[in-house]
């Protein structure tokens, strides 16, 4: 006897469904199995595609396709979340996020705020694999509510292998440019400036253009393997555009009321070899400009969770290694308060001093007037939200992709001391890793 397919399954008990009168959010599984999450994703015809794995080892992986409910605001996401929490039972990850500075124009297919929940997720976690429908008959026909989740199974292709990453030949164009970047440097750091904003962070878009679009996918589980300790992403909304990334930062970790923030600034480069490694983290730790800029971001922390946290508890200065770059890091836990929800955490935390500045809205006057290109989604925030547990990055160390483009941000947070030649070596630094996957490094 033909053994029946995980698709085939799904369609077996959505049909056994509709006979029930479901009510609030229903999600059915299947186990399955998939070789990998980013080839399967890249071989479906059905938007959004998304991608998402944190940082911590162990953690589940996400590839999840099409729409139940998506949201342009935080607030709709806050009430979904409550009023599915009100009806108990299981409740789902809404996955998203949202850009830098969400009131200004971005790129063209990414809002300022979008979370979703998602019709197909492919679920990985210790070795087992998990395929799940999601539906919702809360405030919707069910019959068309079963239909819409019929066809998107239908939809549903065969996982394959990810394509080859093939050489291309990329034009490079840095906005700013070399020139300009240590103007606006000499602008943030001149006295009558610092007097009043200590830090502002400095981007930089480096835009490569190529006859031929790589495949963001098959770029992502390249990058991803050599950023063991970060956050991985991958966002399609549509065909024209994908936004991928290893973000070594968190913005915050939320189980229940217990959070856990970082704060992660102050950057040297890796040594050629253990000693000067150990020499130049010793380096960093004692540099008082990296000390600064770290310090900038804790206090503006610090400062945000107190309000919102019955206990807020700060860890010692250490050393973050990632493959090209170390960084500073200070751990921060937080009890929150009753009730405190991810749409105030939200409201609140980002943009953090570690890609903004400080005191904020001074240094995003600063970005908004001074800054040649839109930071769209680069160094907004990226990732999972649930109504028990909540997981976010900083989204940097990325790539935004386009019809033969790719354009790739760095960011450096200029203080006084800030050399703008060093600073424009760092850039290249935090880029090296997407260099040298496209063959320019």
């Amino acid at each position: 006897m033909q053994t029946k397919s995980p698709v085939e399954l799904l369609q077996h008990r959505l049909d056994s469904l509709s006979e029930t009168g479901a009510n609030g959010f229903v999600r059915l599984s299947i186990p399955c199995q998939v070789e990998n999450l980013k080839g399967w994703l890249n071989r479906q015809s059905v938007y959004p595609r998304l991608y998402w794995q944190s940082r911590d080892a162990g953690t589940v992986e996400y590839a999840a396709l099409g729409v139940v409910k998506a949201f342009g605001s935080l607030a709709a996401l806050d009430a979904d979340l409550a009023a599915l929490a009100a009806m108990g039972g299981e409740q789902p990850d809404y996955f998203g996020g949202m850009a830098f500075d969400p009131g200004t124009s971005g790129w063209q297919h990414f809002p300022g705020c979008h979370f979703l929940l998602p019709r197909i997720e492919l679920r990985r976690h210790q070795g087992e694999t998990t395929l799940s429908l999601n539906l919702r008959f809360d405030d919707r026909c069910p019959e068309a509510e079963i239909a819409q989740a019929r066809a998107c199974l239908a939809a549903l292709e065969e996982g394959q292998p990810l394509p080859c990453l093939l050489p291309h030949v990329y034009q490079r164009e840095d906005r700013p440019a070399q020139k300009e970047w240590t103007a606006a440097v000499a602008r943030v750091t001149h006295p009558d400036q610092l007097g009043h904003t200590p830090k502002v962070v400095l981007s930089r878009e480096t835009c490569l253009t190529t006859p031929e679009t790589p495949n963001p996918w098959a770029l992502l589980a390249r990058w991803q393997a050599g950023a063991a300790d970060c956050f991985h992403f991958g966002i399609q909304l549509t065909p024209q555009e994908a936004f991928i990334g290893c973000p070594p930062e968190r913005l915050y970790k939320r189980e229940g009321r217990y959070l856990i923030s970082e704060a992660l600034a102050g950057t040297t480069r890796r040594g050629r070899d253990t000693q000067q490694d150990h020499t130049l983290a010793d380096e960093l730790l004692a540099d008082k400009k990296n000390g600064l800029e770290n310090q900038c971001v804790y206090q503006q922390l610090l400062t945000q969770l107190e309000p919102l946290s019955s206990q807020v508890q700060m860890g010692e200065a250490h050393i973050m290694k990632l493959r090209s770059v170390q960084h500073i890091r200070r751990l921060i836990h937080a009890e929150l308060h009753h009730g405190v929800t991810d749409q105030q955490l939200l409201a609140v935390l980002p943009p953090t001093p570690a890609v903004g500045g400080v005191p904020r809205e001074s240094a995003l006057a600063f970005i908004r007037h001074y800054e040649p290109h839109q930071r769209g989604w680069y160094a907004g925030v990226v990732g999972r939200i649930s109504h028990t547990s909540s997981d976010l990055s900083v989204a940097i160390r990325c790539a935004h992709i386009g019809p033969k483009t790719i354009r790739l941000y760095a960011g450096a947070g200029i203080v006084t001391g800030s050399q703008p030649d060093e600073e424009w070596r760092e850039l290249d630094t935090k880029i090296a890793d997407i260099m040298s996957l496209l063959g320019m490094g």
